[in-house]
């Protein structure tokens, strides 16, 4: 009798640790997955960047200094792979478009021109899409945060040294329209 009660103990346990596993293994695959979703879409945003500079570059003037600036923040945070490092650097380069948007509402040649209003579009619609994956990404960071914090998976996720991933803040993207 004792036996039995003993391997119903031993196999719920083991039962229960297999289910918290894969959950955590579940959700810090989709935070994975979610990131990997983020750098997809910032990477069509940085695409457009060369296709601005060309735009605002041929009405020739803007300041050469916030274009510089933006092509390096593009760069730093094409190199980066932490949430907290990118966030911040796209933060700046939102920034800094914000900045050239700004300056040229000041020309209405280029308001006009087809090049810009289709950049325009472009940015705006990469600015929904970048908006939606964060949201999706943070609610998977959410999750797993949640579920390393509580018990009894976080006693597995201590065993798997499974840390908090990082909420990945963004400032919304330059005003297009």
């Amino acid at each position: 009798m004792l036996t039995t009660i003993l391997i119903i103990f031993l196999a719920s346990l083991l039962i229960l640790a297999t289910i918290s596993y894969n959950r955590l293994i579940r959700d810090k695959n989709r935070v994975l997955a979610a990131w990997s979703d983020i750098n997809v879409q910032l990477a069509r945003r940085h695409q457009l960047i060369p296709k601005l500079i060309a735009v605002v570059d041929s009405y020739g003037h803007y300041e050469q200094q916030t274009l510089t600036r933006i092509i390096e923040l593009r760069t730093a945070s094409q190199n980066s792979d932490r949430p907290e490092q990118k966030s911040l650097l796209e933060n700046r380069l939102g920034d800094n478009f914000r900045q050239i948007l700004l300056l040229m509402e000041n020309y209405p040649d280029i308001k006009t021109n087809q090049q810009y209003l289709s950049l325009q579009d472009n940015l705006s619609e990469i600015e929904n899409t970048i908006q939606s994956a964060r949201r999706y990404y943070n609610g998977a960071v959410r999750n797993l945060n949640t579920r390393i914090d509580s018990f009894p998976d976080l006693l597995i996720a201590r065993l798997l040294n499974l840390k908090p991933a990082t909420f990945f803040e963004l400032q919304l993207g330059p005003s297009t329209h």
